[in-house]
């Protein structure tokens, strides 16, 4: 176990206790929090701490956390929308809301649970226990192609394609105001952000380049239909890389304005075109994938609203 120890500045007084620590240790959520209190893991001079008590100036609160749960990806029974498949590699059409892998938070009925179940086990090892097969991730409210392996000579083959950037990616997203162009590139390196180590950022620090070029489809006024070719793949790239031009995503409660569209639960982003060349046959293959049915009643209520 790990004891973490929190003082309470003047700026703190008066929040709830639950709300404080989940700014001061933003890796633990607030329900996890609260659930270490009900379990008297967090203590103010040695007596345990209820999740409505209020932050007084000078406070010291004790923080204990369990150590982590192992955690194993099982095989479950869960529907695929497989584009390809062959002996090698498959193709798969991730649907919004659906975490590749197994991680804290999310044990299970994921991506890759479903896909050890489908392959029968049979996947490449490279990612290791938690990530067999995995080759590249999109995000949990992104949908759309991702490209798995089945042996890791696959793996290696197209592990070595991203890495020249020699796949081909191209997403679909909506996103807030008007571009001025008709296309352009953002070419601004990646990391964390400084301030919040759950956010990526525009950022020198500790980043790596990364590189987006947009290309606007259809335009609604305070909102436009964009495609986004990537050159890298670096986490929440194309979230990031348009919020730093001033034009999030729209549904984006990461990197979007406060009042978040939640009707669209998280980000309007389609993983919507993937090509690559074969690493066992030479073959080259190219997908597209049409987009899902949030993204086009989305478009449909835009395209309306714009014409009155």
């Amino acid at each position: 176990m790990q004891t973490l120890e929190f003082t309470a500045g003047a700026q703190d007084a008066g929040q709830r206790v639950d709300r404080w620590l989940a700014g001061c240790c933003p890796e633990v959520s607030r329900s996890a929090l609260q659930a270490l209190m009900e379990q008297g893991m967090v203590q103010r001079g040695g007596v345990p701490v209820n999740k409505k008590d209020k932050v007084v100036v000078g406070d010291t609160v004790q923080l204990t956390l369990p150590d982590p749960q192992p955690i194993e990806a099982v095989p479950q029974n869960i529907p695929l929308d497989i584009v390809y498949e062959d002996a090698h590699l498959l193709v798969v059409n991730k649907p919004k809301g659906m975490v590749v892998h197994p991680a804290p938070g999310n044990p299970d009925g994921t991506l890759v649970n479903a896909l050890l179940y489908h392959c029968a086990g049979g996947l490449s090892g490279i990612g290791g226990a938690i990530r067999p097969g995995i080759v590249h991730r999109i995000d949990k409210d992104t949908s759309g192609l991702l490209v798995v392996a089945k042996d890791d000579a696959t793996h290696q083959g197209l592990s070595a394609q991203m890495a020249v950037h020699d796949i081909h990616r191209v997403y679909h997203a909506i996103v807030y105001g008007n571009l001025k162009e008709e296309t352009g590139t953002v070419e601004a390196p990646i990391g964390r952000d400084p301030k919040d180590r759950k956010k990526m950022a525009v950022t020198q620090q500790n980043s790596k380049p990364a590189c987006t070029h947009w290309k606007v489809l259809e335009r609604f006024g305070d909102f436009t239909y964009i495609a986004c070719k990537l050159e890298t793949g670096r986490t929440h790239q194309i979230r990031v890389h348009m919020a730093s031009i001033g034009h999030p995503l729209a549904g984006d409660a990461v990197y979007g304005p406060r009042t978040v569209l939640r009707f669209l639960n998280g980000q309007c982003l389609h993983a919507k075109e993937l090509g690559f060349v074969h690493p066992i046959t030479g073959q080259a293959l190219r997908f597209d994938s049409e987009l899902p049915p949030y993204f086009q009643d989305y478009l449909t209520r835009l395209r309306k609203e714009h014409r009155r």
